[in-house]
């Protein structure tokens, strides 16, 4: 059966925990964070990430090329721009989940499941 949880534990332990502490470290700064975040929302080009994060437009293509290198996001082309998306729903439920979390700590709001 695709995609069903036993096709998660196809790895050992040590393993997907190295992946996921490398996921996490990827995930452990501000500016990737944010692109990810606004990634979440769907595709978009260098010049509309680095509106959307306000950061420098080298910088934004520096963590690009960091989160493209570790298969979190993927590129294609569009004419001579390139278009940047998440690379599937698992990391950006994992983005919207500490963002959440975030929201929580801040608003001081009731813990729920």
């Amino acid at each position: 059966m695709a995609g069903s949880a036993q096709d998660h534990d196809l790895h050992s332990s040590t393993e997907r925990l190295e992946v996921a502490v490398t996921l996490l470290m990827l995930l452990a700064d501000r500016t990737r964070l944010a692109l990810l975040e606004h990634l979440s929302r769907g595709e978009a080009g260098v010049t509309e990430l680095t509106e959307a994060t306000g950061g420098a437009r080298p910088a934004v293509s520096q963590h690009l090329a960091k989160l493209r290198l570790a298969g979190v996001v993927t590129t294609r082309k569009e004419g001579r721009r390139v278009i940047y998306a998440v690379r599937h729903g698992h990391l950006s439920r994992l983005v919207a989940e500490a963002l959440s979390a975030a929201d929580h700590e801040l608003g001081d709001l009731p813990s729920h499941d």
